[in-house]
């Protein structure tokens, strides 16, 4: 025998003991983020949203009911939009499709409306809403905890109503929404304001002031425009930005 096959009978079997002893690469999933990626804010904010038996129905009468001061003054938000014939208006965190009719007639039959959630079920609701409406410049997008799941440069006007707080990785999303929207276009957001003295439910759900919000907001690429009064709001407030360009 050959010196050298002596030593190939020798290493090959202890390349094959380093090689079983290597440990296998991290499986992919929602748990195993890229190393330096943006942290949760708070693991678990959708999941009653995510859940398979989630009842729409009844989210239906929560979001739109008369009570809640978002849909009593859902007209009023949307004319803070500006919206006109032939825009492109993104609906981020649509839910039961509150706003759907009045963003539709914002923009016309021309324009787009994107509806945009991250449940399933409010997915499919939303498309049979669209249908039943008979709104053709509808399309409903499923996006991620991360990402809008928008074409870059798609968007003139982004509206985020009650969902800011509902973002567990706001960098992420808010730098999926900068790459969507248009040079110069708007983001509005509504959300509740968090002082000491809202009541219980305000203080256990959202996360944040309005100060951090826009802290958060201006940090991701954006320019804050004004704070504009709308009739009607008093737990809500709508903040308006534009998409600053570097």
């Amino acid at each position: 025998m050959t010196r050298a096959r002596l030593v190939l009978l020798l290493v090959s079997p202890l390349l094959l003991v380093l090689a079983c002893a290597s440990p296998a690469p991290p499986a992919a999933g929602r748990d195993a983020a890229a190393p330096g990626a943006e942290p949760s804010v708070r693991p678990g904010v959708n999941d009653r949203f995510l859940a398979p038996d989630v009842d729409v129905g009844e989210f239906v009468k929560a979001f739109e009911g008369e009570s809640r001061e978002i849909a009593q003054q859902c007209a009023n938000i949307t004319l803070h939009l500006g919206l006109k014939p032939g825009m492109t208006v993104a609906d981020v965190g649509a839910g039961t499709g509150l706003f759907m009719p009045e963003l539709a007639h914002g923009v016309g039959p021309a324009g787009r409306v994107f509806e945009i959630d991250i449940a399933p079920a409010f997915v499919e609701h939303l498309r049979e809403r669209a249908r039943s409406e008979d709104l053709g410049q509808v399309e409903v997008v499923q996006c991620t905890e991360r990402s809008v799941e928008l074409p870059a440069g798609s968007v003139d006007v982004a509206l985020v109503c009650d969902t800011y707080h509902h973002f567990e990785y706001p960098q992420s999303t808010l730098a999926s929404l900068r790459e969507a929207i248009k040079p110069g276009g708007l983001l509005a957001i509504v959300d509740f304001e968090r002082r000491p003295d809202s009541r219980p439910w305000v203080l256990e759900h959202v996360r944040c002031d309005s100060e951090q919000v826009i802290a958060e907001v201006e940090a991701a690429g954006f320019q804050l425009v004004d704070r504009p009064a709308v009739s009607g709001l008093q737990e809500n407030y709508l903040l308006r930005f534009r998409k600053r360009e570097p």
